[in-house]
């Protein structure tokens, strides 16, 4: 057992480690340790601190355990050179294989670079990967939803064909989110039935759970439901 695993373990919560586990039914729960996203947010940040970060962004993939996955995800979101974290970021996205890595690999330099990234979200988009592709909307839904936004990002969004529960729901949630903060482009997406049906219910069902959403708003949503 290396240094950083010798430390997860010596954080592990079983309790914790279970209620885990069961979020991520796709992954065995013997991959899991048991360390809360608090303590692994820090001890990230000390990795980087101590110059010691290579042991996770360095370790040949994929890794052993969630919780390494998860040090890695916060190491690269920390990162400040663009091209170094793009690079690696393209590395490490075969080999994330669940939904909260996924969501949880947001690196803070992409937002000052979003007229660079797309090129890159677009490619990802079209990816056979789910996690891969899952990322892809995760960064159109991070990044490119207020400022940056522009119509074209739904449509591409939109023609996504995929069976994959962990894909269709990051697309509802982005299209949710598309429905607080850019209404009057995405909504004829749903008044034409342009979203899988799959889509197209759950991101009314998010829209509808959301404080960001006027009353009348959702109540016109219920009547789009399919």
């Amino acid at each position: 057992m290396n240094e950083i695993q010798r430390w997860l373990f010596a954080q592990q919560d079983l309790k914790y480690r279970d209620f885990m586990a069961a979020l991520t039914p796709t992954l065995p729960k013997e991959y899991f340790i048991g360390v809360r996203t608090p303590m692994l947010r820090a001890y990230a940040k000390e990795l980087i601190r101590s110059g010691q970060c290579s042991k996770i962004t360095k370790a040949v993939l994929p890794h052993n355990y969630f919780e390494e996955q998860q040090l890695h995800a916060f190491i690269l979101s920390e990162g400040r050179d663009y091209e170094t974290v793009l690079s690696e970021v393209a590395h490490v996205l075969p080999f994330i294989n669940n939904w909260a890595t996924c969501d949880q690999l947001r690196p803070k330099i992409f937002r000052k670079y979003t007229d660079r990234l797309i090129t890159s979200v677009e490619q990802w988009l079209h990816s056979d990967q789910i996690y891969t592709i899952r990322f892809g909307i995760g960064m159109l839904l991070s990044y490119y939803l207020d400022d940056h936004f522009k119509t074209e990002y739904l449509h591409q969004v939109a023609a996504i064909v995929s069976e994959e529960y962990y894909v269709n729901m990051m697309a509802a949630w982005y299209f949710a989110t598309a429905l607080a903060k850019q209404y009057n482009a995405v909504i004829p997406l749903f008044e034409e039935h342009r979203l899988n049906v799959r889509v197209h219910n759950k991101a009314i069902q998010k829209a509808r759970e959301s404080r960001q959403i006027p009353e009348d708003v959702k109540e016109y949503l219920k009547i789009l439901k399919r």
